[in-house]
């Protein structure tokens, strides 16, 4: 909290808004679909213009509601460099089951000046933090409880594991998909890769990884947030 300039708490006595710290801010919102790769398998989503920060932008997306498991192979891998970051792809796993359909949000620590009237505060830098022209990203939950499904083998003798939390999938929560996109480390120097799958029938929700050794132990956080309204 500023000991200095302005700060808001709600009834709680948590703060919502301080002159100090930026908020997580939309970027941009949209639609994705199947367009990208042999037999529209992936998804590439081209940002409007390139988002210039060093940091990663955050990704959530959250895919259309089906009759069956979405199967996510790439969840948003992101394109682009530190100071250039393009747009990202998402993909299906192992080119099965529904092709990827569904919305995104692309997020930041920092506003965009983009309201005529209203409030706008800056960082000591002179960086927008807030505006009331940009909505809000807001963190509702997040899981680490994995319960340990079973492990298969691939074609190439790779363990499958398999790892489940209940889920009710709201429409308007997204998962956070930073995460979700990098390959996780292993005694093995390779590491294993990393898949979410959306069980929207049984409301389960799976991490799958992948890899040529094969560690039980799963702790990564899925992370969930939704449109400040």
């Amino acid at each position: 909290m500023s000991a200095f300039g302005l700060s808001f708490t709600n009834s709680s006595n948590e703060v919502v808004l301080d002159s100090e710290y930026a908020r997580l801010c939309v970027i941009f919102t949209g639609r994705y679909s199947p367009n990208f790769g042999p037999g529209s398998y992936g998804s590439l989503v081209t940002f409007p213009r390139p988002i210039t920060t060093v940091e990663q932008p955050l990704i959530f997306i959250r895919p259309d509601t089906v009759n069956g498991i979405v199967q996510l192979g790439a969840t948003a891998a992101l394109q682009g460099s530190p100071g250039n970051w393009t747009g990202f792809v998402t993909s299906m796993y192992n080119q099965i089951g529904f092709y990827p359909n569904g919305r995104y949000i692309v997020a930041s620590f920092g506003a965009q000046s983009l309201a005529e009237y209203g409030v706008r505060l800056f960082s000591a830098t002179g960086q927008p933090i807030f505006d009331t022209g940009t909505p809000s990203v807001q963190f509702t939950r997040a899981f680490q409880n994995w319960t340990y499904v079973m492990t298969g083998r691939g074609d190439q003798g790779e363990y499958i594991n398999y790892y489940t939390v209940p889920f009710d999938f709201p429409e308007n929560e997204y998962l956070l998909c930073n995460s979700f996109s990098m390959r996780m480390t292993n005694a093995d120097n390779v590491g294993r890769g990393l898949y979410t799958w959306w069980d929207f029938q049984k409301r389960v929700l799976y991490a799958v990884t992948i890899g040529f050794s094969n560690p039980y132990a799963f702790w990564l956080p899925a992370m969930f947030a939704k449109l400040d309204a």
